[in-house]
């Protein structure tokens, strides 16, 4: 991707560490000694980029439903303020604290940043080569706590019901940082993969042994197993019995015919007399249905509607035309107020 020319000309020879898009064309840009957000042209603003080096000291967000406001202060120089997605927050954040830390000499220059957690004013930033404290309203300043792999002499767990106490000893002196039990499993993971890898162990035990502090024999290595694995719910349940079966089917009972009947010698109906009545019936009243079919309505889906005049259809073909015109300008508006909540929404 090529890069803006704004920000080349900000580059000053700098390679480009990390690049990040926070919206639309706008972009973050990461070098070795600062940080450039770079805005598009749009209709808020117009193309513009806002620089901050790396020798801050202190960094501090907001975070909105919408949008992340980010401060960073300097001694010396004013503070510089920018915002990004809500969506974005952590994606920035990581690459501007890292070049933070290096540019204040906390971390070398081959360290990475591994992991950032934030918990309400407790913030964690694991690294390749440490562990980073710091409590406080902002994420980082001055007031923080460090702790290199080359000093730590053992690491254990504690779980509770509601946090789990991650026990570091340092040069023989615990140190416990307390993390919701929601992100300890993964606390827990990073950081022993991160002190195995420095290390050059395979086990929480091996690692502990290493370090010089031998672990109690209680069977437990103090690794997580997560065994096989969750077992899926099962995808296709069985089926509910069909209870009930089929309905019995209903019998049908006839009834007699209603009317006058005429008995026979012997004193019972006569069915004769009811088929001649019913016929002579039919065959009176055929006539009057003939003529009533004669002067029945015509077909009512039939339309009788009389053709509308030209005047009338010429008045529809503007009215149509003129809802079309209208239709594009309220598209054109809706693209436009859309834009304008995107823009907002990156913070411009």
């Amino acid at each position: 991707m090529t890069v803006p020319g704004l920000v080349q000309s900000a580059l000053d020879g700098e390679e480009i560490v990390t690049r990040v898009s926070i919206g639309g064309d706008d972009e973050l840009f990461v070098t070795p000694s600062s940080s450039i957000v770079y805005r598009a042209e749009g209709l808020l603003s117009t193309r513009r980029i806002k620089q901050f080096p790396h020798d801050a000291d202190r960094i501090t967000i907001s975070e909105g439903r919408r949008k992340t406001s980010f401060t960073i202060e300097y001694s010396l120089d004013d503070p510089v303020e920018f915002a990004v997605p809500a969506s974005k927050t952590e994606e920035v954040l990581q690459p501007i604290l890292a070049g933070v830390l290096n540019g204040n000499g906390i971390t070398s220059a081959d360290e990475t940043v591994a992991k950032i957690y934030r918990f309400s004013e407790l913030t964690l930033i694991l690294t390749s080569n440490r562990l980073v404290k710091h409590i406080g309203e902002a994420v980082w300043d001055e007031d923080y706590e460090e702790y290199q792999f080359d000093d730590v002499t053992n690491l254990s767990f504690e779980d509770g019901s509601v946090a789990t106490q991650i026990v570091l000893e340092v040069d023989g002196r615990p140190q416990r940082i307390k993390a919701p039990n929601d992100a300890a499993d993964d606390i827990r993971e990073r950081l022993q993969r991160a002190l195995f890898e420095y290390h050059d162990v395979e086990s929480l035990a091996e690692l502990n042994t290493v370090l010089g502090e031998e672990q109690e024999d209680d069977g437990d290595d103090g690794t997580v197993d997560f065994g096989d694995g969750v077992d899926p719910l099962d995808a296709n349940p069985p089926e509910p019995d069909d209870e009930g079966g089929e309905a019995a089917t209903a019998s049908a009972t006839s009834q007699s015919g209603a009317g006058e009947q005429v008995t026979d010698e012997s004193g019972g109906a006569d069915p004769r007399s009811n088929r001649s009545e019913a016929e002579a019936t039919t065959l009176e009243s055929q006539p009057l249905m003939d003529d009533l079919a004669d002067e029945s309505d015509p077909d009512p889906t039939a339309d009788t509607s009389p053709a509308p005049s030209p005047e009338v259809l010429e008045r529809l073909e503007t009215l149509e035309a003129a809802v079309e015109r209208q239709n594009e300008r309220l598209e054109k508006q809706q693209q436009t107020i859309e834009q304008l909540i995107t823009e907002l929404r990156q913070g411009r």
